[in-house]
């Protein structure tokens, strides 16, 4: 697929973007064959309503795009992109957009060209916008192109997105800008002392793996730290089916840290970027670790086991640590890690967690300005008794089910080893065809947080 702008000087076709409450308006200031057809069609300027307006020659003139009202434009995001699919193949340039929505708008409407086609054809969007004045369209080229890589990774199953497949996504994603990789696989993991990565993924078909990315040479040091486990079937406390069916999606905090390091790297950001992605698949085998056993860390802290279904945050915790061993500036891990986490915010909203007041501040306003909600929540330090089983250090799974998206959280920064960090407990998912976000993978965060990076490293 091809994400791009139609060139500025382009024949191009005028979108005049109307709400609801200004069609009469906008009506009454055109010829009487205009008004006559868009009053005689029923246009309302309702979201996602689209009319096409011929010309004496019975060519598109004009097309027009239903905008709402102010109340209904806040309950959603990429209004445009519903018009985008709707409209025949050609150039559009907007008219009459309210300020401040073209950013939003414009890579909405990139976003349309997304189709996941690996196993059948499909037919995205082919109108193309010109990029409106102001909007930087390289920009929004690189994040359409780093939330395509999210969402393709997220969308093929582990039968062909394994942890050899994942390597394989890294390896090519590092080839296209230079970057370098180094891979931990197999039993190396024990003598390189990644051992809870080695536990979660030993008894799968392909081999676990740290994968370890690093791109940039100046700059402050960035490390982003996403969980790949690429099936889920919740190892030997298995999954009842029901739960199993998305678990393709387990390694979606991987995709979307790739997704944002594409973006970064892209845009040429002057950081020292790495990323570790711990790649495994949950299985169940003779060798698989069990309900009771107690692991012991990369940073040498215990880890009673009372859930092989809790398996993210260990191979997490042994990636933090080798991560923090760095000092980064910033490090910040990515993972579909809790269904507690759903219940709290549900499936669209980005909940984070950071003990840095300057972070928070930052990554919240970004993500009101190109439309990637995100939400805190806290590491709420009178919690951490729950993960204190007493026979080991830390409880990967503590009993009660109270607050655990917190108790999850406050085990990883166990892990993070006094560094400047944040945790995003994302989701990953689309549940149902919306504008430019069709059912299926989709990246949560990344944009807020490249948004968010310059504040944040001050580059």
């Amino acid at each position: 697929m091809s994400f791009e702008f139609a060139p500025a000087d382009a024949p191009a076709i005028p979108l005049h973007v109307i709400g609801q409450e200004e069609v009469e308006s906008w009506c009454d200031g055109q010829p009487g064959r205009v008004a006559g057809w868009v009053r005689a069609a029923g246009f309302t300027g309702a979201p996602g309503a689209t009319l096409l307006v011929p010309g004496e020659d019975g060519q598109i003139a004009m097309a027009l795009a239903g905008y709402g009202t102010e109340q209904a434009r806040a309950r959603g995001r990429f209004h445009l992109a519903g018009t985008a699919a709707a409209l025949p193949e050609g150039a559009y340039r907007l008219e009459g957009l309210p300020e401040g929505r073209a950013v939003e708008e414009a890579l909405g409407w990139l976003l349309t060209a997304y189709a996941f086609d690996r196993y059948r054809d499909q037919s995205p969007s082919k109108a193309r916008l010109v990029a409106p004045e102001g909007v930087d369209a390289a920009r929004l080229v690189a994040i359409a192109e780093g939330e395509a890589l999210t969402r393709d990774l997220i969308n093929t199953p582990a039968a062909d997105m394994g942890p050899e497949e994942l390597e394989a996504a890294c390896a090519g994603l590092a080839k296209d800008f230079g970057a370098e990789i180094e891979v931990v696989r197999g039993e190396a993991l024990l003598e390189r002392n990644f051992p809870m990565i080695h536990a979660v993924g030993r008894a799968a078909g392909q081999a676990p793996r740290l994968i370890d990315m690093r791109w940039g040479g100046e700059g402050p040091a960035l490390t982003l730290v996403g969980k790949g486990v690429c099936f889920d079937t919740g190892g030997l406390n298995l999954k009842p089916g029901a739960s199993m069916g998305l678990m393709k999606k387990d390694m979606g905090g991987a995709a979307t840290v790739l997704g944002l390091a594409r973006m970064i790297m892209a845009l040429e950001l002057p950081v020292k970027l790495r990323v570790l992605v711990p790649a495994v698949e949950n299985s169940v085998s003779a060798n698989a670790f069990r309900p009771g056993d107690i692991l012991t860390a990369r940073n040498g802290l215990t880890v009673e086991i009372n859930n092989t279904d809790a398996e993210g945050r260990l191979v997490l915790a042994d990636a933090l640590s080798f991560g923090a061993e760095d000092d980064p500036d910033l490090m910040i891990s990515m993972a579909t890690l809790t269904g507690a986490a759903r219940v709290a915010v549900g499936p669209d909203l980005a909940p984070y967690f950071t003990d840095d007041g300057d972070f928070a501040a930052a990554i919240d306003a970004a993500g009101a300005v190109v439309a990637d909600p995100v939400w805190r929540l806290p590491f709420h330090a009178p919690y951490e008794a729950l993960i204190e089983p007493g026979i080991a250090d830390l409880d990967n799974a503590p009993k009660g089910g109270f607050g655990g998206a917190i108790t999850a959280a406050l085990f990883l920064r166990r892990f993070a080893g006094g560094t400047r960090y944040a945790h995003f407990d994302i989701y990953g998912w689309s549940t149902g065809n919306g504008p430019a976000r069709p059912k299926g993978g989709v990246g949560m965060g990344a944009r807020a947080l490249l948004e968010a990076l310059p504040r944040l490293l001050k580059v």
